[in-house]
């Protein structure tokens, strides 16, 4: 856009037939007005401190980055230092539960011998009662027979004597038991 009112500028003066004088006052042209008005300034910022101004703000932000970063620094040690206490707190629960494991392990491994060795000793009482219980049971019937026995052979003495005695053969039984004494 300023190309084409440079450019209608230039061919607006061609066409007048003679060249525009550059403006000038008190003997600067505009590029000196820019460059005195660029100085005066200049002047004005150092006049009223504004390198000072600016380097005081800019090194107020270096000391606060350098807070921040010290900040920073301070906040990573100790979130180091939190992960390496969690990380042997992690260790120490690991060995404690290995530890715990053989410790129940072995504890179910004597649970198990003993509960081997109650259970032979429960089956060898069983074993001793059960010969016991056979043997008196054993013992019951033959003084039972005995009894029959004993019963039946006196009930056959009876039934002898009662045939083959008389009370002739009695008397002298009696007689020579009472001489015996």
């Amino acid at each position: 856009m300023v190309e084409n009112l440079l450019a209608a500028a230039a061919a607006a003066e061609a066409a007048a037939g003679h060249e525009a004088a550059e403006a000038s006052a008190w003997g600067f042209d505009p590029g000196g007005w820019v460059a005195l008005a660029m100085v005066a300034v200049f002047l004005i910022m150092l006049r009223m401190k504004v390198p000072a101004l600016i380097a005081g703000a800019l090194d107020k932000q270096i000391a606060g980055i350098r807070q921040q970063l010290d900040e920073a620094a301070n906040l990573r040690k100790e979130a180091e230092a939190l992960k390496a206490e969690y990380e042997a707190k992690m260790k120490a629960s690991d060995d404690e539960a290995t530890a715990l494991k053989a410790a129940a392990s072995r504890e179910a491994d004597e649970i198990i011998k003993q509960a081997k060795v109650d259970a032979t000793a429960l089956i060898s009482r069983r074993e001793k009662m059960a010969e016991e219980k056979i043997g008196a049971a054993e013992r019951r019937t033959i003084e039972e027979l005995r009894a029959k026995a004993a019963e039946l052979a006196t009930v056959a003495a009876r039934g002898l004597i009662a045939k083959n005695h008389t009370a002739a053969a009695d008397k002298a039984l009696v007689d020579e038991a009472i001489a015996g004494l």
